[in-house]
């Protein structure tokens, strides 16, 4: 305990706080049928960003698009947290002189990205069907999605499933093209457009027995 008070500790312990108040939030939000993960995508479109040009290759390598952004973020959190306690830990069991956090944290975050990829490549491989593909995501207009988390609102996407041509799936978040509709857990949708990598617009499913 008395690492996590350490001075230099101060932005692993920020990590945890956050990744406590995700849990905290999330779990709230299944109850009252919000999504902070459609919140989070909202936020931060551009992490979202066709998974081409300079910073397709850092979103591909984490496998952006394969697992949800709150996935990563939290195995992001919670490996900067370990492996940041750890250095400060170590630092000062060897040596006896605490590591300054604009060192410690650098260095955390680094070994961090490996350790995230791997996870996260490790959490698609269990999901049956979650591949890559190199079919764009621009692909997914005119598919049939199921929302699985959360109230889509104009402006405010909920987490959906779907599934390409080749019957791989995707985590996509979708949001009505218009102000009076929102979809709710359990609906089916169909995407209209793509608004920006793994965000689209969608209506209600005309054709419920296509599903």
């Amino acid at each position: 305990m008395e690492l996590l008070f350490y001075p230099e500790s101060w932005p692993f312990s920020v990590a945890l706080v956050l990744l406590l108040a995700i849990v905290l939030i999330e779990g709230a939000g299944l109850i009252l049928g919000m999504s902070f993960s459609g919140w989070l995508d909202h936020a931060l479109p551009d992490l979202h960003g066709d998974l081409d040009g300079l910073g397709g290759d850092w979103l591909g390598w984490l496998h952006v698009g394969k697992v949800p952004l709150l996935v990563l973020l939290t195995l992001l959190l919670t490996t900067f947290s370990i492996l940041g306690y750890s250095i400060v830990g170590l630092a000062r069991a060897l040596f006896g002189l605490p590591v300054p956090a604009l060192i410690a944290a650098p260095l955390a975050l680094l070994a961090s990205l490996p350790v995230v990829r791997f996870s996260a490549l490790a959490i698609a491989r269990l999901v049956p069907g979650d591949e890559s593909t190199a079919l764009p995501l621009s692909s997914l207009v005119g598919r049939i999605a199921v929302v699985v988390n959360g109230t889509a609102r104009l402006n405010y996407p909920a987490q959906a499933r779907t599934q390409n041509e080749n019957g791989q799936t995707f985590y996509v978040h979708v949001e009505p093209d218009d102000a009076e509709s929102e979809f709710t857990a359990g609906d089916s949708v169909l995407l209209v457009r793509q608004i920006s990598g793994t965000r689209f617009q969608a209506i209600t499913n005309p054709r419920p027995d296509l599903l």
